[in-house]
């Protein structure tokens, strides 16, 4: 018998989108309850429960008017599903152990905005490891690029190349500018495959740097290096990010992009992949934001009587989570896939 859960919620969080409740199609044989353990993220928790893990948000059928204060799950919570009522419901036993008992005390997840950092040890929605570099290091540039940011004019000791604990001296460093940066060169154009647009410019990030001295030129200290760096690299302050709970959601709009790059792969990637989108914020592609991945279908050669070739329908393989996102650009995860995802496999709405 098909069961579905109906106006639920795994965790604090927010749906921007329609304020209904929508029946949500429970796995075949779901646990009763599920212990959270520590290294688990939300959407892991949803997958016991859900078929499609990423809906757990719609599930709360709340607006922005009716949002509560939120409940944080952490490792020693225990997720129970009560079957009691007309309706499936998923409910929280905050750091008790549950044995079948019914429990004392049991609290309804209930949804809040995201407005601070993640709570040290709570759960995440998908796996900080997995994303927090490209949160404050790899950096989408406009067509100005990194020209106004300051450069590295010289190496201690005239040397060509620097890596980390070489000096360096750099033009451009205002006093009250920061004492702590990055160390970026300009990298390739970024181009819509479809309009031909460059969307923006890829910058390569090479290493840390602290200022020793302030001046023009001022010093620094090269304090991290993951690539050699030379004359003429530019240095930009760091990003104020951090990591947050991404709320899943699909997008508000129909979306139909293209992944135009995969992080540190020529042309494919896998699971837990980083990849590039030619969709951003000025196509209503939003933090959280779920997109499927299709592949499109190929022409088969004609049989018998037929003279042209036959297109086989695009497959859906796969989904991508937003994560960072640029005017016309966006970084996504990974975080399902049954085959190698390759550049520019279609992205639309799930």
């Amino acid at each position: 018998m098909r069961k579905f859960i109906v106006t639920t919620a795994l965790i604090a969080g927010f749906m921007a989108s329609t304020a209904h409740a929508v029946d949500i199609e429970l796995q075949d044989n779901p646990p009763e309850r599920y212990v959270v353990v520590k290294g688990d993220t939300l959407w892991d928790i949803a997958g016991h429960f859900l078929k499609k893990p990423w809906r757990w948000p719609e599930i709360w059928g709340m607006n922005k008017e009716q949002i509560k204060d939120p409940h944080w799950i952490y490792p020693g919570d225990v997720i129970v599903l009560d079957m009691s009522g007309e309706s499936a419901r998923l409910r929280l036993l905050k750091g008790e152990k549950y044995e079948g008992q019914q429990p004392a005390e049991i609290t309804k997840l209930s949804p809040s905005v995201r407005i601070e950092p993640l709570r040290a040890g709570a759960i995440p929605s998908i796996s900080p490891s997995a994303i927090e570099p490209f949160l404050s290091k790899p950096l989408i540039t406009d067509e100005a690029g990194l020209d106004g940011s300051p450069y590295i004019i010289s190496a201690e000791e005239d040397r060509v190349l620097m890596g980390s604990g070489s000096k360096a001296y750099v033009r451009g460093l205002k006093a009250g500018d920061g004492r702590y940066w990055q160390i970026y060169r300009p990298g390739k154009a970024l181009t819509d495959p479809d309009t031909k647009e460059i969307l923006g410019h890829e910058a390569v990030y090479l290493g840390d740097a602290t200022v020793t001295r302030s001046g023009d030129p001022a010093t620094i200290e090269i304090t991290k290096a993951v690539l050699e760096m030379n004359r003429g690299d530019r240095l930009v302050l760091p990003p104020q990010e951090t990591f947050t709970a991404y709320i899943p959601h699909a997008p508000e709009k129909p979306i139909k992009g293209r992944i135009i790059s995969v992080y540190g792969a020529v042309a494919e990637g896998g699971q837990n992949a980083i990849v590039t989108l030619n969709k951003g914020n000025r196509d209503g592609v939003t933090n959280g934001t779920v997109l499927a991945i299709y592949r499109h279908g190929s022409a088969v050669k004609p049989m018998f009587s037929e003279k042209v070739d036959v297109l086989l329908p695009d497959e859906q393989y796969g989904l991508v989570f937003v994560f960072r996102t640029f005017d016309k650009l966006s970084y996504a995860l990974v975080v399902q896939t049954n085959r190698a995802v390759h550049v520019l496999d279609d992205v639309q709405n799930p």
